[in-house]
């Protein structure tokens, strides 16, 4: 693809430093040398985009119950597990993080609890983006297939990057997996750490498609995307990513 050196996502902000998909983390990554920070976004229920990972407050938060259940009103309400006191950000708060730094917004868009699509969520997170001035900033993943032709349909010209799970993997393969996005019309694959090789990684390109990793837990993980030169990678500790990469 032209790329001369592998970029480095902050996956939720850094969860390895900093209470994932936290305003610190936030605030913390948009201090380093990353290229991109990546995020999720789900919707509350009165159509707010926010920015949690799972569908459920129950990990992260001293809430129970599915995000979509909740107002963002309430949301405000619940503190984030070990946020000191910070509640879930908004993509618009996240946005606005951003706007004055260099670094590239890499949001994945959600599914709900029952693994069904947000109605709507596509043109409310592009007039979000667009709003906050980050349209152009910003690169879209999602594990949905569909979700990538909602966002095309909304009218996103800019990267989208499908993410293929494991189970999905095993039962298409590196066609089917390239098919798919070329189909849906997404620039990037991206694929756990563990099934890339330079054979992979060849294939990929070979079909005008840009190679990213994701599932990376330790230095090992991360030395190995490197040596391989994928396109870009998620990093729970970008700060040992960056110093790794030189």
């Amino acid at each position: 693809m032209g790329q001369t050196r592998t970029l480095i996502a902050s996956h939720r902000g850094g969860t390895y430093l900093w209470p994932e998909n936290s305003p610190t983390a936030f605030r913390e990554t948009a201090k380093l040398a990353v290229e991109q920070v990546e995020f999720d976004v789900h919707l509350s229920a009165d159509d707010a985009c926010v920015v949690i990972h799972d569908a459920t407050l129950d990990r992260t938060t001293e809430a129970r119950g599915p995000v979509r259940a909740r107002s963002l009103t309430e949301l405000r309400g619940i503190r984030l597990r070990g946020g000191h006191g910070e509640t879930i950000p908004t993509l618009e708060e996240v946005a606005a993080i951003y706007r004055d730094t260099p670094i590239t917004l890499r949001l994945e868009i959600k599914a709900d609890a029952e693994r069904r699509l947000y109605p709507g969520i596509a043109p409310r997170v592009l007039a979000v983006l667009r709003e906050a001035g980050m349209l152009e900033r910003s690169v879209i993943t999602s594990f949905q297939a569909p979700m990538i032709t909602e966002v095309r349909a909304a009218g996103f010209t800019g990267r989208m990057v499908w993410l293929c799970a494991l189970p999905v993997w095993h039962d298409i393969g590196l066609k089917g997996a390239m098919g798919v996005c070329k189909g849906r019309k997404a620039e990037g694959l991206g694929l756990h750490h563990s099934i890339l090789d330079a054979s992979v990684l060849e294939a990929v390109r070979a079909e005008g498609l840009s190679p990213g990793a994701w599932g990376l837990k330790d230095r090992e993980d991360i030395r190995r995307v490197l040596d391989l030169g994928v396109d870009v990678f998620t990093s729970d500790d970008p700060v040992a990513a960056l110093e790794m990469r030189g």
